[in-house]
C-alpha cells in the first residue's frame, strides 16, 4: 500500500513558487490592486509560465478571494507560450 501512495505522491504536491505566489497575489488584492496589475509583476512573471499562472487563478484561495469575473478577464489575458 505504502508503495502505491509513494508511487502517486506527485499528483497530490503542489509547486511551492505557485503557493508562495497565490499568497502574494492575495495579500497585493487585498491591499487594493487589480488582478490584472499583481499578474504583470516581476515577481509573478519571473517564478511563473504562463500555463502555471493561468492554474494558479484557478485555485480555490484565489477563487475565495477575488471575484469570478475579475478571475475569467485575467484568464484571457494571460499570455499563451
Amino acid at each position: 500500500m505504502a508503495v502505491f501512495k509513494n508511487l502517486f505522491s506527485f499528483l497530490f504536491q503542489r509547486n511551492s513558487a505557485e503557493e508562495h505566489v497565490a499568497r502574494y497575489v492575495i495579500r497585493e488584492h487585498e491591499r487594493g490592486r487589480s488582478l490584472d496589475e499583481i499578474l504583470s509583476d516581476k515577481y509573478v512573471q519571473n517564478r511563473l509560465t504562463p500555463e502555471q499562472q493561468r492554474r494558479l487563478l484557478d485555485r480555490p484561495e484565489i477563487v475565495g478571494a477575488i471575484s469570478g469575473e475579475k478571475i475569467e478577464a485575467a484568464k484571457a489575458s494571460v499570455s499563451s507560450p
